[in-house]
C-alpha cells in the first residue's frame, strides 16, 4: 500500500511519461502545419488560404477518425486496468475497419469533388484553384493517415506512446525536408509551390504507415492486430464499440463541424481575414500542445484506474487533471499575449492582414485558456468514465447556438466589424467553461464500462 507521498510522487512520474511524448507528438503534428503555413505564405496569400481550407476536409475526416478511437479508447483504456488483451485487440480491429470505411469515402470526394468541397469555405476562384491543386494529391493520403492515427491512439491509450512519438517525429522531418525541396524548387527539384506540400505530405504519411506497420508486425508483442476481428467479432463487442464511439463521434462532427463552419464564415471576409486566421489557429495550436498531452494523459490514467475499480483514486486524478490544464493554459495564452508583434513581424503578411493577426492573437490568448480546461475535463476526463454524451450537448448547444449563430448574425446580417465578429465566433470555449465545471464538481462522469 502506498503512502499519500508515495502515490502522489508515482502520478507525476506518470505524468512526465505520458504527457512528453504526447505533447511532442502534438507539437510535431503542429509543426507540420506551422512550416506548411510560413513555406507557403512567402508563396503568396492566396496559395497559403487554398492549403488552409482544402485542409478542412481532412480535419472534418480526423475528426470523425478521432471520434471513433476516443470511443475505442474509452473501453481499450479500462479494458488496459483489468489486463483484457483480447477484447482491446477485437476493440482495435472493428476500430480500424469502420474508420477505415470512412477515409475511402472522404479520399474519393477529395480527389473527384475538389471545387464542389472548397466552395463550401469561400467564393473566391484563386483560393479555390490553389486548394484543388493540394486536394488532388493529399487526397491519396487520407487511408495511410487514418490507419496510422487508430493504431497510433490505441497503442496511447494502453500506455504505448513513444513508438508514436518516434513514427511521427520522423515522418515530421521527411515533410519538412521535401517541403523545402518541393515547394521551392532546391537543389534541382522542381519548384511546385502548393502541388510540392502536398507531395510532401503524402510522402510523410506513406513512410508514417510503413514505420507502423514494421512496429505493429516485428515489435509490437503485447497487442496485436488480428485480421479477423475486421470482418467477424462479437455482438457484445461491436455494441459496445458504438455505444461509446458515436456519441464522440457526433461530439467531434459538431464541434469540427462548428469549427469549420467558422472557417466558412471567416473565409468570406477576405482572403486578408482568412490569412490572418490561418495563422491565429496554428498559433493556438503551438501554445496547447502541453494541455492536449494533460488531456490524453488523463484519459489513459483514468480510464486505467476506474477499470481497476479505483473510483476514489479516479476522482483524485480528475482534481489534479484540472489544475495543470489550467496552470498550462494561462502559460499558454500568457505567452501568445506577450510575443504577439514578434509573431506578426515574423510573418511579414500585408499591413492589411497584419493588423487582423495582431488582434486574433489577444482572442486566442483568453481563448486558450477555456480550451485547455474544457478539453482536460470533456476529452480526458469524462470520457474516461464513459460520459461520452455531455461533451456532445454542450458543443451543440454553446457552440452553434450561441458563437455560430450569433457570429453568422453579426457578419451578414448586421454587419459588425472584423474583430466584433470574431471575438464572438471565437466565444465558445468561454461560454462552455460554467458548465464543463459544474459537470465535473458533480462526478457523475466515474462509471466502469467494462463487462
Amino acid at each position: 500500500m502506498l503512502t499519500m507521498g508515495e502515490e502522489r510522487k508515482s502520478f507525476y512520474t506518470k505524468i512526465i511519461a505520458l504527457v512528453v511524448p504526447m505533447a511532442i507528438q502534438n507539437l510535431i503534428h503542429v509543426g507540420i502545419a506551422t512550416t506548411d503555413v510560413i513555406m507557403l505564405g512567402k508563396v503568396g496569400e492566396n496559395v497559403l488560404a487554398g492549403s488552409s481550407l482544402a485542409g478542412q476536409i481532412e480535419f472534418i475526416m480526423i475528426l470523425i477518425i478521432f471520434g471513433l478511437t476516443s470511443g475505442a479508447s474509452v473501453l481499450t483504456s479500462q479494458y488496459w486496468g483489468k489486463r483484457d488483451i483480447e477484447t482491446i485487440e477485437k476493440v482495435l480491429g472493428v476500430c480500424l475497419c469502420t474508420a477505415g470505411i470512412v477515409s475511402v469515402i472522404f479520399s474519393v470526394a477529395a480527389i473527384l469533388l475538389p471545387e464542389k468541397l472548397l466552395s463550401i469555405y469561400t467564393s473566391e476562384p484563386a483560393i479555390i484553384t490553389e486548394g484543388v491543386k493540394y486536394l488532388k494529391i493529399v487526397g491519396f493520403s487520407y487511408l495511410l493517415t487514418t490507419v496510422s492515427m487508430v493504431y497510433l491512439n490505441i497503442m496511447r491509450s494502453v500506455e504505448r506512446v513513444f513508438a508514436a512519438t518516434f513514427i511521427v517525429l520522423t515522418s515530421f522531418f521527411i515533410n519538412l525536408i521535401l517541403n523545402s525541396l518541393l515547394i521551392y524548387g532546391m537543389f534541382g527539384f522542381p519548384e511546385l509551390g502548393i502541388q510540392g506540400s502536398a507531395i510532401a505530405t503524402l510522402c510523410a504519411h506513406i513512410a508514417e504507415i510503413l514505420m507502423v506497420i514494421i512496429y505493429a508486425v516485428k515489435i509490437n508483442k503485447d497487442i496485436k492486430i488480428r485480421w479477423q476481428y475486421f470482418f467477424s467479432c462479437e455482438k457484445w463487442v461491436i455494441k459496445d464499440f458504438a455505444r461509446y464511439s458515436i456519441p464522440v463521434v457526433l461530439n467531434e462532427l459538431m464541434w469540427g463541424g462548428g469549427t469549420s463552419t467558422i472557417t466558412a464564415i471567416i473565409g468570406h471576409l477576405g482572403s486578408s481575414v482568412v490569412a490572418a486566421n490561418s495563422v491565429a489557429q496554428v498559433v493556438r495550436q503551438l501554445a496547447t500542445v502541453i494541455s492536449f498531452g494533460i488531456a490524453g494523459a488523463a484519459s489513459i490514467m483514468i480510464g486505467k484506474v476506474i477499470g481497476e475499480n479505483k473510483y476514489d483514486l479516479a476522482k483524485i486524478y480528475a482534481k489534479r487533471f484540472m489544475l495543470l490544464s489550467f496552470f498550462t493554459g494561462t502559460i499558454g495564452g500568457s505567452l501568445v499575449f506577450f510575443v504577439r508583434p514578434l509573431i506578426v513581424d515574423f510573418m511579414g503578411l500585408t499591413k492589411e492582414t497584419s493588423s487582423y493577426l495582431l488582434f486574433m492573437l489577444f482572442v486566442m490568448s483568453y481563448f486558450i485558456i477555456g480550451q485547455a480546461l474544457n478539453a482536460t475535463a470533456v476529452v480526458g476526463i469524462f470520457r474516461a468514465g464513459g460520459d461520452t454524451k455531455f461533451g456532445l450537448i454542450l458543443d451543440t448547444v454553446g457552440m452553434w447556438g450561441c458563437s455560430i449563430l450569433l457570429g453568422a448574425i453579426a457578419a451578414f446580417v448586421f454587419k459588425f466589424s472584423i474583430p466584433v465578429v470574431y471575438i464572438i465566433l471565437m466565444s465558445d470555449e468561454i461560454v462552455k467553461l460554467p458548465f464543463t465545471i459544474l459537470h465535473y464538481k458533480r462526478e457523475t462522469w466515474v462509471k466502469n464500462v467494462t463487462r
